[in-house]
């Protein structure tokens, strides 16, 4: 006890001074402390109980304390209470004690304060024995008793009550009060003091009063007002469960098996419930079915719906069908009996009927989703609650413009939901509703019109106060003035939008029947979404929603049924009425529905077009639908992108593109989220799906990449936009303004065009080096031509569709496109280009506008000026582009310039203007012709062909006066283009480099245009321009350029070189257009150096002859490459060269014996490749079919460089020296005339030797293999064409040549051949050194090599001339041949002692076409092996011909000059040297029979010994051997050729007649049937195998050889 807390001791002891006032100052606060009352009131307790308890202690006196009590009793009303609970306390406390005296004090108290709390309350309190002892009660133990009896008649005696039957009068009465009209003035109170009365009358059953009073008021349902304040007012006389369980026995009554529960006692149920007279709980547990029940029976519908859809997907047999029907009718039978009520929803349908949300929303809690509202009712109940809830904010807001709409009045009761009028209520009462709702929307077509306009008036309210910011999906808010609450609230009511749209609105749409206006009107609230929003709720819709509910899963199983049989009757025929069904089927169900078409369109392309047709009757939203669908089969990760052979991309996966573009094309469906997942993909490192970028750019904007075009189209295309559009595809490229315009306004909203760009062309690489990994080289090729034509195709249309505004906005400088996005150059120029027209176009416009001056002159000057203003920055940005040492070379103007330019500024294409034009006046013919047009129509058709044709002409007319503006610009620039810091040589390579091959392989177009670029820079006269070397360079080395082209590459490559050949061909073709074109231009200088004859330099031009010589041998290294490429049996070598060739037939072949060797090359791939590689086979095929047609119009080769037919003799000579590389020094041509007649002729003779029998001479063998080794295939050439010649000769005549000149050339070759052997040796180093060299400078030997050749051929056109017939020639020629051995020796010495102190120097081409150096026939063989090596992988023939080459060519050059001198020696001797030679051959047959064996495992052995030589015999025995040219190197390149030759020499041997010749040409014709017929038919591997064999035989090389086979065969 914490007595002393509140009373101290010090206030008993003084209690009459200060205790006592103490105390009830004390009492006194407390009682006026009204601010915390339970705290007071325990205070005071605790204060009167201690004073209580001082008395009893015996610490105060009890009169004492009545008396101050007395006084305290005043301060509250309650006190008199207070008071008797102490007591109460104290009386408990004291009875346990043991001291009597303070029982005693205790009891001594409560008798002086008897006059302070009443009797009854102490009777009340106390316990019965104090009461005794206080004399308050007589005997405790009475006292007892009696409260026993009380409380037993309160509490367990029944009244007796009078039932209905009983008192029929007193029941009566009351029903008639209940029925009375109730409209006067009549108040419940009034009624229920009646009833009270009646009661106690006729003492009546107060339950079954209440009972007949519900009774009443279910028959009186309207008179709610009077009946509920009734049954309230009641209630305070019962007990409060009374109402529940008389209701709950009413339930019970109907719940019989065919028990029906009347509405009108489920709507007292619900009132009574609404007003709170009884709480759910109790009222819940009356009613059936039980919650177990209800769940069983949800989870029974699952399952059938289940079964269900397996039926609709099995596939059941006919036989089957009747029992499963018969099944099905007994089930349904069985069902008819009817199960009792559902009270449960009865009850909630009556609650939503009188608006009471709360008690309905837990009885639907209490039950598995949707299962209350599945039941139609109760759904049409909520839906009608909803209705009521949103009138008038639908009223305010949803109602559109015009609709008067039928108001709904409101619920008449104050306890129904309060009505929306604003988003903020929408979101707290209604969203709530509609999610219970579910799918069952469906039932009111009406309500979900309303709350989708609702969610647009909320998302316009949106729109104008913020902004959807797609990226961070985050709701941002443009207008400052709104405060953080604003736009937390709405985002909230956002994010509630879309759960209602997930939830409610699409399951809803789903059973709604095919109602087409709700589809649209649900699109107008779905357009304000961004599309991520939108493709996030149609997946929800398609992967989740159809599973939620069985209703819904029998719906996605009945779609795919009725999908499966319109697409099975789908055709072209019948795309109308299919169409119409599909149509209907989408408007509810489109997910389902596209998922199928598409995954039948993936299987069947052919379905694309009439699937296509037929959608045309969708909504707006089945379109929207239908990209989500596409994009999610695209992206579909269990499909593979590849077919098995992965060599090609799957068919799916072209399907789906295909229908892509058809599909975006035709119908208004936006295009960000196709056109996103493609920049994601390439983000991702993926290009297969640019596919579907190509094919809808294709479609859309009407710009195809084909690489099939004609040269018309082509032509088309370097014209202006109408000039493309009519002749440049094609497709009839019609009607696409409103499709383009929407795949750019898609492009830029989104701002997806300059990403698509720069991902594509970073894309290229990245297919090779990121992307292509293990993938076939074929795919990736494909992969690489796809990536570009997309890239070309899309830069296309944003070039002719972009304003120059957006464009220039959204497309960087050049420099930042490569430095920072790190573009190709090729790309970042094509992307740039449109930019710098755009812009000078608008300057030049600016600067006409502000000076009116018309003349030519003026405007070609602002152009100028105006190309300068925006090209300046342009030549300041490309400088970063590359190496500060470029720009040694070419400037970054010329650079800007090759770059910028395109066909448009260079040439006006006029015939295809005019084609066109012509086309359009036919049309206008055939119109006047048409006799069954209207004329209206005739009219309209002919205004249009004029307008077009005027617009045409215009078009023209623009198109020349821009390039004669252009081409006036080019000429002021040309002389600051080329600064030729270095070399020509290294200026052409630069140029070739940088511009010219990475341009022309870009586009078709591109490859004109360089061609073009190239004779433009010719014809402007550009300083430093070197015009034969660079068509020397294009044309002489295309292996290397073809082999690393993808397919599309190769095409183009293949039209650059077209255009090449057409202008060599032009120049080649007519002597007035050589001299004109090119006669003195400086592309076409060669200077010649020479030391000892002329003293000082000579500047000269290349004359119109031996320009032809250098086009035949430019015709014959692209045969050489060609056969090359054929040969390797590499994939993409022979399919690149195949492509090549198909483009260049217009103008290559042209030479007979080259297109022969062609033709046998491609013959034999499609023999070989018919089973293996159908792709070539087909190629080749087609290139085989082409050539043959070709064949009229080749030429021989006499007639392709020489006309005179006396120089006949003279072609050989060139063949030989001119294709296969300078065979004779450079030096050498100074005495053109006297010369070249005689070197002339002296290799035709030699040439007619080795068709002889003579060949087989040691030295004379020498020299004609020596030659081939360096030149390739020439000497075969030229025998094959000299063969021709001497047909037509006698062959008497040419014995006699033959036998005269024939022997002579021994002799003096063989002092030459002995004096040249010491030098080689010592520059076998030194070619060692350069042969490494050379690989760097390949092109750069090439070249001079080829102006040598040139040079010499020069001076052979003029010794041609000077050759009289065969009889005088003789005469003249052997005085000349006199004077000239002597000299012609010293001039070899002079060369190669300089040669030998030159050795180890690179050889450089000063610029010039001619060496300014003199070179040796040795240099020019060197460096022509050098060139092969590098050409052809492994050098072979590098270390073991070195030596002989150098001998060599001494020797053939001095034979030519001696074979006019000598006398003629014996046939004897030819005799002899030619059984020798058939001797050493046939031994050399059987040996190598025997090492065939031993050979293989050599050439493994040994294959790494690369530097060892051999001598010299054994080079010219294998090259005899092999009837070809020797070199093993060449051996496949030459095959073309050997054959015809090794045919030809037979028939000549045949034709003559002296006798040793015939048994020497037997002998010899049986070697060559062996050795040549072997190079075609023997494997390459088998000539090998002989050569190594007669290595063998010569002492120090064999194994140097072996490896030369090995790496020959690896080539």
């Amino acid at each position: 006890m914490a007595a002393a807390g509140a009373l101290p001791a010090e206030w008993i002891k003084n209690w009459e001074k200060s205790g006592k006032s103490e105390f009830l100052q004390l009492c006194r606060t407390l009682s006026e402390n009204k601010s915390h009352e339970n705290v007071t009131f325990r205070d005071i307790q605790q204060a009167l109980y201690e004073l209580a308890n001082h008395v009893v202690k015996g610490n105060l006196k009890h009169d004492q304390a009545s008396n101050v009590l007395s006084d305290v009793i005043e301060f509250r009303d309650d006190m008199s209470s207070i008071l008797a609970d102490v007591f109460c306390i104290l009386d408990i406390e004291t009875s346990c004690l043991e001291e009597k005296s303070k029982r005693d004090h205790f009891t001594q108290l409560v008798l002086a304060c008897l006059y302070l709390v009443s009797d009854t309350v102490l009777k009340e309190r106390l316990d019965p024995e104090t009461l005794e002892s206080l004399g308050l009660i007589k005997q405790s133990q009475q006292f007892n008793q009696k409260s026993v009896k009380i409380k037993t008649k309160l509490f367990y005696k029944q009244q007796k009550f009078n039932l209905l039957r009983e008192e029929n009068e007193g029941y009566a009465k009351l029903i008639a009060e209940l029925g009375q009209d109730l409209s006067g003035n009549i108040t419940s109170d009034l009624i229920l003091e009646n009833i009270k009365s009646l009661i106690g009358c006729f003492n009546l059953d107060p339950n079954r009063v209440l009972d007949i009073i519900l009774e009443v008021y279910e028959c009186r349902p309207e008179y709610d007002e009077f009946f509920v304040p009734l049954i309230e007012s009641y209630m305070y006389m019962c007990e409060p469960q009374t109402l529940c369980h008389i209701l709950g026995f009413k339930f019970k009554f109907y719940q019989e098996p065919n028990g029906e529960t009347p509405s009108s006692l489920y709507r007292v149920a619900a009132v009574l419930l609404q007003h709170n007279l009884i709480d759910l709980e109790d009222l819940y547990v009356h009613l059936l079915p039980v919650d177990n029940a209800i769940l069983e029976e949800h989870k029974r519908e699952i399952v059938e719906a289940k079964q269900i859809v397996r039926k609709l997907t099995m596939v059941v047999l006919s036989s089957e069908k009747t029992e499963e029907k018969e099944k099905e009718k007994d089930k349904e039978e069985e069902k008819t009996e009817k199960p009792p009520d559902n009270q449960k929803l009865g009850l909630l349908e009556a609650l939503l009927k009188v608006g009471d949300w709360q008690h309905a929303q837990s009885i639907m809690d209490q039950m598995p989703p949707f299962y209350a509202t599945s039941h139609k009712p109760i759904a049409i109940a909520l839906c009608q609650l909803v209705h009521v809830t949103i009138e008038p904010l639908y009223r305010r807001v949803g109602v559109p413009k015009g609709a008067k709409g039928s108001p709904i009045s409101n619920l008449q009761n104050k306890r129904a939901p309060k009505q929306a009028e604003s988003f903020e209520d929408l979101r707290k009462e209604v969203f709530n509703m509609l999610c219970y709702l579910g799918p069952h929307l469906s039932h009111d077509p009406i309500l979900f019109a309303k709350v989708v306009r609702l969610g647009k008036a909320f998302m316009k309210e949106v729109g104008t106060s913020k902004k959807l910011n797609s990226e961070d999906r985050m709701v941002k808010f443009q207008s400052d003035g709104n405060k953080q609450e604003d736009k937390d609230k709405m985002e909230i009511l956002f994010s509630c939008l879309l759960n209602i749209t997930d939830q409610v609105l699409l399951p809803s749409l789903t059973l709604m029947d095919c109602n087409a206006c709700m589809s649209e009107e649900l699109w107008g609230m779905f357009k304000t979404f961004p599309y991520q929003y939108r493709y996030r709720l149609y997946g929800q819709w398609k992967n989740e929603t159809y599973n939620s509910h069985p209703l819904l899963v029998k719906v996605k199983a009945q779609t795919i049924d009725r999908a499966k049989y319109i697409m099975k009757r789908l055709t072209k025929e019948n795309v109308k009425p299919s169409g119409r069904q599909i149509g209907k089927l989408s408007h509810s169900n489109p997910t389902i529905l596209f998922d199928y078409i598409l995954s039948q369109i993936q299987k069947y392309d052919n379905l694309i077009t009439p699937v296509v047709d037929s959608l045309k009757y969708l909504t707006s939203l089945n379109y929207d639908v239908l990209a989500y669908c596409i994009i999610e089969a695209l992206a579909n990760p269990e499909k593979e992108r590849m077919k098995h052979d992965d060599t090609t991309i799957s068919s799916w996966l072209q399907s789906l593109a295909s229908f892509c573009g058809a599909v975006f094309r035709k119908y208004p469906i936006e295009l960000a989220g196709l056109l996103q997942y493609v920049a994601n993909q390439l983000k991702a490192g993926k290009s297969f799906d640019l596919l579907i970028l190509k094919e809808v750019v294709q479609k859309m904007a009407g710009i195809e990449i084909t690489e099939e075009m004609t040269m018309e189209q082509l032509e088309a295309m370097t014209g202006g936009e109408q000039l493309k559009a009519e002749g440049g595809y094609f497709g009839q490229i019609r009607n696409t303004k409103k499709s383009s315009q929407r795949l750019k306004d898609a492009l830029l909203d989104h701002d997806l065009a300059l990403p698509l760009c720069l991902l594509m062309a970073q894309q290229r690489n990245g297919v090779i080096f990121q992307e292509g990994g293990e993938k076939h080289l074929k795919l990736v090729g494909k992969l690489y031509d796809q990536c570009h034509d997309t890239l070309v195709q899309f830069g296309g249309f944003l070039a002719s569709n972009l304003s120059t505004e957006d464009y220039i906005k959204r497309v960087p400088s050049i420099d930042v496109l490569c430095n920072e996005f790190h573009t190709p150059h090729d790309a970042a120029f094509f992307l740039s280009r449109p930019m710098y027209a755009h812009h000078i176009s608008s300057k030049y416009d600016e600067l006409k506008k502000a000076e009116k001056g018309n003349k030519q002159q003026h405007k070609v000057h602002k152009y100028i000026t105006s190309c300068e203003l925006v090209m300046a920055p342009v030549h300041d940005a490309v400088i970063s582009l590359h190496l500060p040492k470029v720009w040694d070379d070419i400037s970054p103007q010329f650079y800007a310039t090759f770059w910028s330019l395109t066909m448009y500024d260079l040439a006006v294409p006029h015939n295809s203007y005019d084609r066109e034009v012509n086309k359009l006046k036919v049309q206008m013919k055939a119109i006047d012709d048409n006799q069954e047009m209207p004329p209206n129509k005739k009219k309209k058709e002919k205004e249009r062909c004029t307008a077009l044709q005027d617009k045409l002409l215009e078009e023209e007319k623009k198109q020349l006066e821009h390039v004669q503006r252009v081409l006036q610009r080019l000429k002021l620039e040309k002389d600051n283009w080329l600064l030729a810091k270095s070399t020509k040589n290294e200026t052409i390579t630069k140029f070739l480099q940088l511009c010219i091959f990475p341009r022309c392989i870009f586009s078709a177009i591109d490859a004109v245009y360089c061609a073009h670029f190239v004779e433009l820079v010719h014809q402007q006269k550009t300083p430093n321009f070197s015009t034969l070397l660079c068509y020397d360079r294009v044309f002489s080395d295309i292996i290397y350029t073809v082999a690393s082209c993808t397919e599309n590459e190769a095409s183009r490559y293949g039209r650059f070189l077209c255009c090449m050949l057409e202008t060599v061909t032009r120049w080649h073709s007519d002597r007035n257009i050589y001299e004109k074109e090119c006669g003195n231009y400086p592309g076409f200088l060669t200077i010649l150096r020479a030391t000892g004859f002329d003293g000082g330099n000579k500047a000269d031009q290349l004359d119109y002859e031996n320009f032809r010589h250098v086009v035949h041998k430019w015709h014959y290294k692209l045969t050489k490459a060609s056969v090359h490429c054929l040969e390797t049996g590499e994939y993409t070598h022979i399919r690149n060269i195949l492509i090549v060739l198909t483009k260049i037939l217009p103008w290559y072949p042209k030479v007979l014996n080259l297109g022969q060797a062609l033709e046998r090359r491609v013959h034999k791939i499609c023999q070989e490749e018919k089973e293996k590689r159908p792709d070539l086979y087909a190629l080749a095929m087609g290139y085989s079919g082409q050539l043959k047609s070709r064949k009229p119009y080749m030429v021989p080769e006499n007639e392709f460089h020489h006309k005179d037919p006396p120089a006949r003799n003279a072609v050989a000579a060139t063949v030989q020296n001119g294709p296969g590389g300078a065979g004779l020094p450079a030096s050498l041509t100074i005495n053109a005339a006297k010369l070249e007649e005689s070197t002339a002729e002296e290799t035709d003779k030699l040439k007619e030797k080795t068709q002889g029998a003579v060949k087989v001479i040691n030295k004379a063998a020498n020299a004609t293999p020596k030659v081939t080794t360096s030149n390739g295939n020439s000497a075969s050439n030229s025998k094959i064409i000299k063969e021709k010649d001497d047909k037509e000769k006698s062959g008497k005549e040419k014995d006699k040549e033959k036998k005269e000149k024939t022997p002579a050339a021994i002799p003096e070759a063989k002092a030459l051949g002995k004096d040249g052997k010491d030098k080689p040796k010592e520059e076998r180093a030194n070619k060692d050194d350069k042969s490494r060299e050379t690989k760097e400078k390949t092109p750069k030997s090439d070249k001079e090599k080829e102006k040598a050749k040139k040079e010499e051929k020069t001076p052979k056109d003029e010794k041609s001339k000077t050759v009289v017939t065969n009889a005088e020639s003789k005469f003249a020629a052997e005085k000349e041949r006199e004077k000239e051995p002597s000299r012609e020796r010293d001039v070899a010495k002079d060369m190669k002692s300089k040669e030998n102190i030159k050795g180890g120097e690179k050889l450089s081409v000063a610029g010039s076409l001619k060496s300014p150096v003199p070179r040796s026939e040795t240099s020019e063989s060197e460096r022509e092996q050098k060139r092969r090596k590098v050409d052809t992988h492994s050098s072979p023939s590098h270390s073991s011909t070195v030596k002989d080459s150098l001998s060599e060519l001494k020797d053939s050059s001095a034979k030519h000059y001696i074979n006019h001198t000598t006398p003629a020696l014996s046939k004897s001797k030819e005799r002899e040297v030619d059984k020798k030679d058939l001797d050493k051959s046939r031994e050399r047959s059987r040996e190598r029979e025997k090492k065939d064996e031993k050979d293989r495992k050599d050439r493994k052995r040994d294959h790494s010994n690369s530097d060892r030589e051999v001598p010299q015999d054994s080079t010219k025995r294998r090259k005899e051997e092999n009837g070809t040219t020797g070199s093993s190197k060449h051996s496949k390149s030459e095959s073309p050729s050997d054959s015809p030759r090794s045919n030809e020499k037979e028939k000549e041997k045949n034709k003559s007649k002296s006798s040793g010749k015939e048994k020497g040409d037997s002998i010899k014709t049986e070697k060559m049937e062996k050795s040549s017929s072997g190079s075609k038919k023997e494997s390459r591997h088998d000539k090998e195998k002989t050569e190594k064999k007669e290595k063998r035989d010569s002492a120090g090389g064999k194994e140097e050889k072996k490896h030369h086979k090995s790496s020959d065969k690896h080539r």
